[in-house]
């Protein structure tokens, strides 16, 4: 039982594929936050830079409450055998945790996914997929977070 308040597991169904995620959920200095988001970027990309484009990240400008913002991610690419989006990752830059979540795809999957996140405070929030062939492609996108978040 104490897991699953550090680590959440949620299935979406996409078109003839299941899409697993996992939620991470855990407490830690909001200032060393913005250092990790880096080091887990730039784990996730294996040391690539992220191309701006492909990636298409909808959130609100303005989340009226931080615990529960809606968020969907999508990636447009063909999905096939040769080339498909393996996994999405999503960061938020002033989370304690910033690794917020990951998509993970198969060829016959739809590349989109949505869910609701949990925001400590305004931020910046990166999408980045990484591709079969290793290439990695990003979006950002700013939310104010009025009240609620992490911190209550």
């Amino acid at each position: 039982m104490r897991d699953a308040m550090n680590r959440r597991q949620a299935l979406a169904l996409g078109t003839g594929a299941v899409v697993a995620a996992t939620l991470s959920l855990r407490a830690g200095p909001a200032c060393a936050a913005r250092n990790n988001s880096e080091e887990a970027i730039k784990a996730f990309t294996r040391g690539k830079e992220p191309v701006r484009g492909k990636v298409k990240l909808e959130l609100p400008e303005i989340a009226e409450n931080g615990n529960t913002v809606p968020m969907t991610v999508s990636v447009d690419v063909p999905m096939t055998e040769e080339s498909f989006v393996e996994e999405v990752m999503i960061v938020a830059e002033g989370n304690p945790n910033p690794g917020v979540i990951s998509f993970h795809f198969t060829p016959s999957s739809v590349a989109e996914a949505n869910t609701r996140i949990r925001l400590a405070e305004t931020q910046n929030v990166v999408a980045i997929a990484r591709m079969n062939d290793g290439s990695v492609f990003s979006d950002v996108r700013q939310v104010k977070v009025t009240i609620g978040g992490c911190g209550g």
